[in-house]
């Protein structure tokens, strides 16, 4: 019912969703330090403030959450939907090559710039599906909401200081993810390690190490300073574990701590992997495993350093992103296989820390996966803070907020995608009844996060047409 109309009607208005979207894109809304009445700096509050004022001028009733958050309203009937988007975005970054990044345009029917796909150009396709639904004069026998967060890229305090506020809609939607529904995200187990070591004069020894800046991402690089060891049997060891990993290494005479010349039995070897997402650990090429693999073969003197990061080696061995060395690989048929990556380490002969990263399944426990994990690492000597393992996220997929979602999918794009399961979480990670939906469209790279970001123009007006749909469907 509608379609025909919902149709007709955004064939006509696609401009004013793109200028819409312009408007919030210019807007640099970075987090920055927290000002008095910012919480997030200047920019997240000022693309608020510019999100209100469009939703204002289309009619709407609007709100300000102490610009943590705003919501726009459809009516004031009791509420039956949220639709959970964002406004913050991350920070510009370098190669931009169509445009710059806040200033948007329109080429070969792209939109380009920072938060065209994540998420103010998803943010615009739902304001003007209410629009839609206004003008066309459809009945809603209940409410839709928007609400406009602030902080979902950097830990959303924006959503908690909302819903400190406000009850959870009985269906919440995100259009901060893909299309179709994804309705399981796998929970997980994130922690930080620290040892101390005595320190161990004897050669040969690895002096230091340095691998990975967040605990979320696979480290494309890794480098370590060895003292001590025969230079052709470096070289190698590290052709033949470059065969094993396929990582690359390099080999090189080094300046001797204290600046004392290169060629005084110092080396360093600069391994060079792939990056990616913890959560997609096979799209990339973890360069501190594949350095550990290296280090564990060296014929090194014995100390504590040395077999404490031979033990690490053991713990989390390269390509082994299961966690079947660790003891806790596990999988269901609804989310899949449980992954551990080991992502950060710095070391030195006295002291290390480091991080990892586990995404586990439906099925995971604490006591199978968190007590087991922390177990082992400190029965190496490491202590670990921070991990907190928390649950997966699981909206069967025959639900009726489901079934409706997938069933305007299918109708408006004439796919027949089925529900997704990730590793990574969403806006509504957690939430009674909430999944992501919208706005990326499968075989679409939007370049989220990296240079000339950008929306396809036609996937956001689609993205629009099923927002009205679904807002029919379970509002009307």
């Amino acid at each position: 019912m509608y379609k025909k109309e919902i149709q007709a009607y955004f064939q006509t208005r696609q401009e004013d969703l793109i200028q819409d979207a312009c408007r919030l894109i210019r807007v640099k809304s970075v987090k920055g330090p927290a000002l008095s009445g910012k919480p997030f700096g200047p920019g997240p509050a000022e693309a608020l403030a510019e999100a209100l004022d469009i939703a204002a001028e289309m009619g709407f009733q609007t709100k300000n959450y102490d610009n943590y958050a705003g919501a726009v309203d459809f009516n004031d009937k009791e509420k039956q939907l949220d639709i959970l988007a964002h406004l913050d975005v991350v920070p510009a970054g370098e190669d931009w090559t169509k445009t710059t990044p806040y200033q948007p345009v329109v080429i070969d029917g792209r939109l380009y710039g920072r938060g065209a796909s994540d998420d103010k150009g998803p943010a615009v396709a739902a304001l003007h599906a209410m629009k839609a639904i206004k003008d066309l004069k459809i009945p809603l026998k209940k409410n839709v909401r928007l609400i406009l967060g602030t902080d979902e890229e950097s830990g959303c305090e924006d959503i908690r200081h909302y819903y400190q506020q406000e009850a959870e809609a009985p269906m919440t939607f995100t259009p901060d993810a893909s299309f179709p529904v994804i309705n399981v995200e796998k929970g997980g187990l994130q922690g930080c390690f620290t040892g101390k070591l005595e320190e161990g004069a004897a050669l040969p020894r690895v002096r230091k190490l340095d691998a990975g800046l967040r605990g979320n991402i696979i480290p494309d690089s890794a480098s370590a300073l060895l003292e001590g060891f025969p230079r052709e049997e470096v070289l190698w060891l590290a052709k033949r574990t470059a065969e094993k990993t396929g990582a690359s290494f390099q080999v090189k005479d080094a300046d001797a701590p204290g600046g004392t010349g290169k060629g005084n039995g110092f080396l360093t070897v600069t391994v060079t992997g792939r990056s990616s997402h913890s959560s997609l650990p096979t799209d990339g090429i973890n360069a501190l495993t594949a350095l550990l693999e290296l280090i564990s073969r060296l014929p090194a003197a014995d100390s504590m350093g040395f077999r404490t990061l031979c033990a690490i080696q053991s713990l989390f061995p390269h390509g082994d992103w299961k966690g079947v060395a660790a003891h806790v690989a596990m999988s269901d048929p609804i989310s899949g296989d449980l992954t551990l990556c080991c992502n950060v380490l710095h070391y030195e002969p006295d002291c290390l820390t480091g991080s990892f990263d586990c995404r586990s399944p439906v099925c995971a426990t604490k006591e199978l996966v968190q007590d087991v994990l922390l177990r082992q690492l400190e029965a190496i000597g490491l202590s670990v803070s921070g991990a907190f393992q928390y649950p997966a996220h699981h909206i069967p997929e025959d639900a009726p907020f489901v079934r409706t979602l997938m069933k305007c999918y299918r109708e408006y794009t004439g796919r027949d995608n089925k529900p997704m399961a990730i590793g990574g979480g969403s806006y509504v990670h957690g939430f009674k009844n909430g999944v992501a939906f919208g706005c990326s469209f499968p075989g679409t790279d939007n370049r989220m996060h990296g240079a000339d970001e950008f929306a396809v123009v036609e996937e956001l007006v689609v993205s629009a047409m099923i927002f009205a749909q679904v807002i029919v469907d379970l509002c009307g």
